[in-house]
């Protein structure tokens, strides 16, 4: 059996991947593969940190464009995640994976408050850790709570699941030229505009040296070939 590369990852889910081809909500078939796959690196032996965003349910970016005040916009978008968190939990047990949702915002009722050292020590203990509800603060995005998290925890990797192959020089869908880069630096990141995370997600990155491998979800094996070192994807680090 091949060992996997990582040790520790943090895997970073749109809220998006989970509503499948509607476009919103929860897709159960879609969420019941998402957490199959998940399954297949905990069995590699592989301690897995989840944040998921709440983009299928509700977005306060865009809600305060609506006129909505942006930090009630963004409060709701939290609870949004532990919506879409308890939804993967409950799925992930149901394949009898051990598992916590850890929370930002207090919401004992369902899920556990975010505490880096219990955190870590359900990780060491096996169990899939569900990092919900962002940073607990308006005005920062769920990448951002990924890169974050994945600092705390000592993650080793962020892996950036997505509806496309990788990063690519421009926007594949408007732009035909557009081409699909194996690798690329922090920097040219920022430099460029290229769509991985925000500026904020990428600087804390780039801060603490945790590289970003953007890949497709969609396809059944690419989060197992990344956990074992095939190359999937685009891999974001400190030199292109």
């Amino acid at each position: 059996m091949k060992r996997a590369r990582y040790g520790r990852v943090l895997l970073k889910l749109s809220g998006e991947v989970l509503a499948g081809d509607k476009g919103f909500g929860i897709d159960p078939p879609v969420l019941s593969t998402v957490a199959d796959q998940i399954r297949e690196i905990v069995e590699l032996g592989v301690q897995v940190g989840i944040v998921i965003g709440g983009g299928n349910i509700f977005r306060g970016l865009a809600a305060s464009r609506l006129g909505m005040d942006r930090v009630n916009g963004d409060y709701m978008g939290m609870l949004a995640t532990v919506i879409n968190s308890l939804a993967m939990q409950d799925v992930l047990e149901k394949l009898e994976v051990p598992t916590r949702v850890m929370t930002a915002i207090n919401v004992q009722e369902v899920a556990e408050p975010y505490i880096r050292r219990r955190a870590i020590r359900h990780l060491e203990k096996g169990r899939v850790v569900i990092l919900a509800a962002g940073t607990g603060n308006p005005f920062f995005t769920t990448d951002t709570a990924a890169s974050l998290r994945a600092s705390e925890i000592g993650a080793e990797v962020i892996l950036k699941a997505t509806k496309v192959d990788g990063v690519y020089t421009a926007d594949p869908e408007k732009d035909s030229s557009a081409e699909l880069l194996k690798t690329v630096s922090y920097r040219d990141v920022l430099t460029r505009g290229l769509k991985v995370m925000d500026a904020t997600a990428i600087s804390l990155c780039m801060e603490n040296d945790i590289p970003i491998l953007v890949f497709k979800m969609g396809d059944r094996e690419n989060l197992k070939k990344a956990l074992l070192g095939e190359a999937v994807g685009t891999l974001v680090g400190s030199e292109s």
